[in-house]
């Protein structure tokens, strides 16, 4: 079973604080394009479906920006959160070679 997750690119100057008020989960894609990295964004409902649906570091994740004609297959490689209260605030993207 394919997991696909759809983000956009992060606008510039865009606070984190200000993104998780408006819904939206700020994420960075590292190794996409060589060591190239892009900041993005994605809704927090998708986000927390996607933590109940795979394995961090483990499960290949297929990623698709809607604002870059790159997409492809990357690994949740980190994800930070509060310590008790299950909010989220950021994930991280490894671009997986083909």
């Amino acid at each position: 079973m394919a997991i696909s997750v759809e983000c956009r690119k992060r606008p510039d100057g865009s606070k984190p604080k200000a993104l998780r008020r408006q819904g939206l989960l700020p994420a960075v894609l590292y190794g996409h394009n060589g060591t190239e990295s892009v900041s993005l964004t994605l809704p927090m409902k998708t986000a927390e479906t996607l933590l109940k649906r795979i394995n961090v570091n483990k499960t290949v994740v297929e990623v698709q920006v809607a604002d870059l004609p790159w997409h492809g297959k990357a690994v949740l490689r980190e994800v930070q959160a509060h310590p008790w209260r299950n909010d989220l605030f950021h994930f991280s993207f490894f671009a997986v070679a083909e």
